[in-house]
């Protein structure tokens, strides 16, 4: 416990100003000779651009964003289906949990078309694609609303 350090440059030392002008760091501290960011409890607040009307006011905050609100769906794609699925099984969201293909909490889980399946399955998932639907109706399966 007591040979653990921080390695190399992970630590600096903290850069000590005023102190005469022999120690180069003098005078003006480093921070020019005037100005408002030259004194003390001087600067400005974050976002002020020298008395122009700032960015953040210049932008007009309109409209509407759709973003809290939007819904997510973990896609599942058939040939996933004919690989991990025997014929006669329900898939559902648990089943695809205990399964692995999905993942999460509280998820919705969309069926796609992409491969081919041969298994008759019934499927009870929040939505599944015309193709994939199609497919499963084809291979003798059948979809649960």
């Amino acid at each position: 416990m007591n040979e653990l350090h921080a390695p190399k440059g992970a630590t600096k030392k903290k850069r000590i100003v005023g102190r005469g002008y022999g120690s180069t760091r003098g005078g003006t501290c480093t921070r020019g000779h005037d100005g408002q960011k030259s004194r003390s409890g001087g600067g400005v607040r974050p976002g002020f651009e020298g008395g122009q009307m700032p960015l953040y006011r210049r932008i007009a905050r309109r409209g509407f964003s759709n973003y809290p609100f939007k819904k997510e769906y973990q896609v599942v794609n058939l040939d996933v289906l004919e690989s991990k699925f025997a014929d006669g099984e329900t898939v559902n969201l648990q089943s695809l949990k205990e399964k692995g293909i999905v993942k999460g909490k509280a998820v919705m889980v969309k069926i796609l078309g992409s491969g081919e399946i041969t298994r008759k399955l019934e499927v009870a998932v929040t939505k599944v694609s015309a193709s994939a639907k199609q497919k499963i109706e084809k291979a003798g399966g059948k979809i649960i609303e």
